[in-house]
């Protein structure tokens, strides 16, 4: 069969499977109810810090669970972690997040009532707006076969989460997707359709274990309204499924509030051109700048909340955990040298 009949005959089976498990009946059914605003942290580097024998305090100096410091003294009520395919597990800072151990951190945020989101690279480490790397088991693929790993691949990942009585809340089908995915076949600037096919691949797996499971589709750059349009406009145009828009946001303590604002326009534009809701996946500010840090996590939270119709779901700062320096300089986080946190985190109270 040619190459491009294939292809078909999998997009077809995949649609299929979505209209024959509408209600998620083959996996784990309805996931617990999200809150109706996520207040979020990126924990994914948590597993791999504590696997070195680290540990965390809270502003008092008292050692805590990092999840519990989060939850109680912060309001924090909902976690992302990144998996990865097939990651060096002995690379604790961009490797050792495989389905299992974002599992296992995935089950210990269930525990304590905390809501979860999932982020799929589909690659075997980092993937962003300057690298969407296939996994190495992936390097010679046809698309056909490419579909097929991101819908096997996606399954194990919901399906080890359900091995942990974990339903996650939301699943991003990529990282920062500015220019497609898996490249150089998803590649948006190259092939569209592509792009758009491999996103609805990672959508109806998700669906087909757990209909009640949001999607997003995830993109830097919350402040750049061309890309956004672009990348949005793309999928919708070729046919791509998914829940939520989901953005980052990295401003400096100089420019923040036309950052946010800025990108709050961007999110109700988008909200109006598309019809779908709008998740900020990412922010994050340096560690020495807590004071404004702290207003800009307020004042995203607050600006995203408000969005009009109940659109705007949540807000979720990435790897406040991080130490100074960590993995080789990230100066982000919102812990210091000392163990103690910064007053980053309290913009999220209330």
């Amino acid at each position: 069969m040619k190459t491009g009949n294939r292809t078909m005959v999998f997009a077809m089976l995949i649609l299929l499977s979505s209209l024959l498990y509408p209600f998620g009946s083959v996996g784990l059914g309805a996931a617990s109810a999200a809150p109706a605003f996520a207040k979020g942290a990126d924990i994914s580097w948590v597993a791999g810090m504590e696997a070195q024998g680290m540990s965390w305090k809270d502003k008092k100096g008292v050692r805590r669970d990092i999840l519990q410091i989060l939850r109680d003294d912060y309001q924090i009520n909902a976690v992302r972690i990144r998996v990865w395919v097939n990651p060096d597990m002995k690379d604790y800072a961009s490797g050792y997040m495989n389905a299992e151990k974002a599992a296992e951190l995935a089950q210990r945020a269930k525990k304590l009532g905390m809501s979860v989101m999932l982020t799929l690279h589909y690659s075997d480490s980092w993937a962003d707006p300057g690298q969407q790397n296939k996994p190495y088991a992936w390097r010679n693929f046809t698309f056909t076969q490419l579909m097929d790993a991101v819908w096997s691949h996606t399954v194990y990942v919901m399906n080890t989460m359900k091995s942990k009585g974990v339903t996650p809340d939301w699943v991003q089908i990529g990282n920062e997707t500015n220019n497609g995915m898996l490249w150089e076949d998803g590649k948006a600037s190259v092939n569209m359709k592509n792009y758009a096919w491999l996103v609805n691949t990672g959508n109806n797996a998700v669906k087909s274990v757990s209909s009640s499971t949001k999607t997003i589709v995830h993109l830097a750059n919350g402040d750049n309204s061309s890309v956004l349009n672009w990348n949005i406009g793309g999928l919708i145009d070729n046919g791509a499924q998914f829940d939520l828009i989901g953005l980052s946001l990295y401003p400096s303590p100089a420019d923040w509030q036309g950052k946010v604002d800025q990108t709050i326009t961007n999110a109700n534009n988008l909200i109006a051109k598309y019809g779908k809701g709008i998740v900020i996946s990412e922010i994050g500010m340096e560690y020495n700048e807590p004071a404004a840090s702290k207003a800009f996590i307020f004042a995203i939270k607050t600006k995203v909340r408000n969005i009009g119709g109940g659109k705007g779901t949540g807000v979720f700062y990435w790897e406040p955990a991080a130490t100074p320096g960590y993995n080789q300089g990230y100066n982000k986080g919102a812990w210091q040298a000392d163990g103690k946190p910064t007053s980053a985190l309290e913009g999220f109270i209330n």
